[in-house]
């Protein structure tokens, strides 16, 4: 019954995460394309890394660029903050558009399905520490939005 009553809420911050203000269809169709073309390239480019995998011996399919450990994490995280940040524009994007929950699943079984990726082309010995990090920079983009209405909201009450 709590849940019910603080469905309103939840709504109303849903939209206000998700909303925006277009001038018209036109611009969301642009940023929508965009959006989406970042989003394929930056999985892409996590499912298939820089320079391949390893075809053979104890490497076997591990990412041949995580040999350079420094660039390789430099790598994952921008494409992984890249890919969460154009995750979020798309869901802006398609909020309250019908099929809008297909979207989600989708977005939501892409992005597992990069870190299952990520998590099988990285070297073994990096994986729990590093790891922590890339989760946290996928988050980032949510974190700010919800930081921005909040400075949003103080300021309109000042």
């Amino acid at each position: 019954m709590q849940i019910m009553a603080c469905w309103p809420s939840i709504k109303k911050f849903l939209n206000l995460l998700f909303g925006h203000e277009l001038k018209d269809d036109e611009h969301r169709n642009y940023l929508l394309v965009v959006a989406t073309l970042i989003a394929a390239v930056t999985f892409q480019a996590g499912v298939n890394p820089p320079g391949g995998v390893w075809q053979d011996g104890v490497k076997a399919g591990r990412a041949i660029y995580a040999s350079d450990e420094t660039a390789f994490f430099v790598f994952l995280l921008c494409n992984t903050l890249a890919l969460s940040s154009s995750t979020l524009l798309i869901l802006s994007l398609t909020w309250g558009f019908p099929f809008f929950l297909e979207v989600v699943v989708a977005t939501a079984s892409m992005l597992m399905t990069y870190g299952a990726s990520i998590f099988a082309i990285a070297p073994r010995d990096t994986k729990t520490v590093k790891f922590r990090y890339l989760l946290s920079i996928a988050a980032a983009p949510v974190l700010m939005r919800v930081v921005i209405l909040i400075c949003k909201y103080v300021k309109s009450k000042l």
